[in-house]
Parts: C-alpha cells; sequence; structure tokens
C-alpha cells in the first residue's frame, strides 16, 4: 500500500507551481513571486521536485523538534519560578530575573509563551475588547427626539459661560431646538421641550445619555 503523504498549504502549493513550472507555462521568475523566494530556491525546489516528486517538497525538519525548542528541565524550573518567586511579575522583568539571578537560558519570548499558557500574564492584545454596536436610526420624524447640553464658553469672554441646550431629531438628524440658558435642569429642558412642542407637536419619546431626568422618556398619548 503506498504511503499516504501529508502536506501542508504552503506545500500544496509549490507542487501546484512546480508543476507549471515544469510544463513551462510559468517562468523561474514568476513562480519565484508567487512563492515569494529566490530564483535560485526555485531552482532547488524543481530539481528536487524531478527527482522525488511532491515528496521532494515535503520539509525536512517535519516530526523532529525545533532547534529553538525549550528544554524541559528549564521549562519546569522557570515555570515553578513563576509560580513562587516570580510570582506578578510581568514577562520582561521575569525573564531578566531567570536569566541574571537564577542562570537559566531562555528567550524573553519563552518566558510570555510559558505565562499565557499557565494563566500567569495576560497580554493586552488577548484582553477582550468591549464593542458597542451601533444603534439604528428610528424609522421616523418625531418617533424619538435626542437632547443633550453642552456647557461652553460660547460667547469668548463676552458674557457669562452658559449652556447650549440641543434637541436633535433622530431619524433625519435635524436640529430641532437650540437655546442658551444658564444651567441644564428640568425647567430649562422644560422651556426648550414646549417650544418643541408647539413648533412640531408631541414626539414618541426622548432621549439622553447623561441626565436622570431624560434617560429615555415616553411621553403619554
Amino acid at each position: 500500500m503506498d504511503e499516504l503523504l501529508t502536506m501542508s498549504a504552503k506545500e500544496l502549493s509549490r507542487v501546484e507551481v512546480m508543476q507549471k513550472l515544469s510544463e513551462k507555462r510559468v517562468s523561474q521568475k514568476e513562480a519565484g513571486a508567487i512563492l515569494h523566494v529566490s530564483t535560485r530556491q526555485i531552482k532547488r525546489l524543481l530539481k528536487s521536485y524531478r527527482k522525488k516528486g511532491a515528496p521532494g517538497l515535503v520539509s525536512r525538519q517535519r516530526g523532529r523538534p525545533s532547534h529553538n525548542r525549550l528544554a524541559e528541565d528549564v521549562k519546569k524550573r522557570a515555570l515553578n519560578l513563576l509560580k513562587t518567586q516570580y510570582q506578578g511579575f510581568g514577562p520582561t522583568l521575569a525573564h531578566e530575573k531567570l536569566v541574571e539571578k537564577e542562570k537559566l537560558k531562555l528567550s524573553v519570548e519563552s518566558v510570555r509563551k510559558i505565562m499565557i499558557e499557565e494563566n500567569l500574564w495576560k497580554s493586552r492584545k488577548l484582553k477582550k475588547i468591549v464593542t458597542h454596536p451601533l444603534r439604528e436610526r428610528r424609522a421616523c420624524f418625531g418617533e424619538l427626539v435626542q437632547i443633550d447640553g453642552s456647557p461652553h464658553d460660547w460667547f469668548e469672554g463676552r458674557a457669562e459661560t452658559c449652556v447650549l441646550l440641543v434637541f436633535i431629531d433622530d431619524a433625519t438628524g435635524k436640529l430641532v431646538q437650540l437655546r442658551f440658558v444658564d444651567s441644564e435642569s428640568f425647567f430649562s429642558y422644560g422651556a426648550v421641550a414646549e417650544g418643541y412642542f408647539r413648533q412640531h407637536g408631541k414626539p414618541v419619546a426622548f432621549y439622553s445619555d447623561k441626565h436622570s431626568i431624560s434617560a429615555q422618556r415616553r411621553l403619554p398619548r
């Protein structure tokens, strides 16, 4: 029975390109561009493919331990120290202590990998990102009116600092009421709301994300 040949996606791409190269459907330069390797490397791959076929393109390192693999005894000792003497240290500082004080030979990336695997440290990149989905706008004018106040020196010193109250229709984005007031309060919002009622009638609801007087409030019909 023929032996089953297992290949990675990268190796399968090499087989496809070598086949096209053998059939002269691509040049060596084009093959190098496709595989992101030099023309010299393409020549070596093609020679191996012609001699051994697809198996000649399988990496010789498959199934062998990496040359950069961390020795098991070093890993165990480092892990023990990280859980005890250097508990709470970040990868960079822990690495300095393990190398300088404990005389262990390992890289800072090895320390970081061990700490992540053992839940001793969490990378900022791995922290959960909280997303807030965008709320769809209401369909019709008057369904929802967003209200907000913005305190600022609007008159650039020519008058007292005041607050600009803004009413925005959610469906259309139109500014439907604007008024300068001394401060944000129920009464100031009520006065601006009265102007809105006179001009546009009663909306279904008002909404603001800042004040207790206005978290979403539906108006009685």
